[in-house]
């Protein structure tokens, strides 16, 4: 199988996503890709049990293939062009499949696209953080009031005051969790407005409610995934990915 275009490359390239700040910052960020559609059951990529961890080839190589790129043409040497203090491993490969999910629909759906359209989305992201319920997740507060004070702690610890308007919010939800706050009769508009009206009005974590971005995927338990973007200033891109032969 073969793609006529790099579409996460050429994601990575439009104005929004900030490539050069991404590539030459003394800070932490890599790019993350979630790939959408049919094509990653193809691909056999990963969307469950450990998915953003070790043990499925295509998850791996496709971020790795990607970090290349970045590198060898972009030019992200360390030391030379990428002059990160610290980095984070996330640069070796970081990359994933979203779910289809009754909760929470893809997120190129969201966008737009049609639920069959192959896409990938890339994501300007500053490392991962584990988020747990309070009280069992025995509400739809009570899972997301967490990952609402994780995003407000990200911004005051890593922002030093470069949040700028227009942000986005990112984080990973297992399907099982998804359950907890459908079952608590919240949809995903609900979940956003929470998030979005919770948080400090001097220091909005989004510029919109619809610029929050629950991401169900990943395995059994009740643990989520905040993935920060980067404080320097960028926005995710998705593109459609398209194939010319197999």
């Amino acid at each position: 199988m073969k793609t006529r275009s790099p579409a996460a490359v050429a994601a990575c390239l439009e104005p929004e996503f900030n490539l050069l700040g991404i590539q030459t910052t003394t800070g932490t960020p890599t790019v993350a890709l979630v790939v959408h559609g049919p094509i990653a059951a193809r691909l056999g990529m990963n969307s469950g049990t450990n998915c953003l961890g070790p043990g499925n080839r295509a998850n791996a190589c496709i971020g790795r293939a990607l970090r290349l790129a970045l590198t060898n043409i972009g030019g992200a040497h360390p030391g030379v062009g990428d002059m990160a203090t610290m980095g984070q491993p996330g640069k070796y490969t970081f990359c994933f499949a979203d779910a289809d999910d009754p909760w929470a629909p893809p997120l190129h759906v969201r966008r737009g696209f049609a639920p069959d359209a192959d896409a990938v989305t890339v994501l300007g992201v500053s490392g991962t953080m584990e988020v747990l319920p309070v009280d069992g997740g025995s509400s739809p507060e009570a899972v997301l009031r967490p990952v609402l004070e994780a995003m407000q702690g990200a911004r005051v610890a890593a922002s030093t005051g470069r949040m700028r308007p227009g942000g986005e919010q990112f984080f990973l939800l297992p399907p099982e969790m998804a359950r907890m706050i459908e079952r608590g009769g919240w949809d995903l508009r609900a979940a956003q407005n929470f998030l979005f009206n919770e948080s400090d009005p001097a220091a909005r974590i989004a510029a919109t409610p619809a610029d929050i971005h629950p991401i169900v995927t990943g395995g059994a338990g009740l643990k989520m995934t905040y993935v920060p973007l980067w404080m320097g200033g960028t926005r995710s891109v998705t593109r459609t990915i398209e194939l010319f032969g197999r």
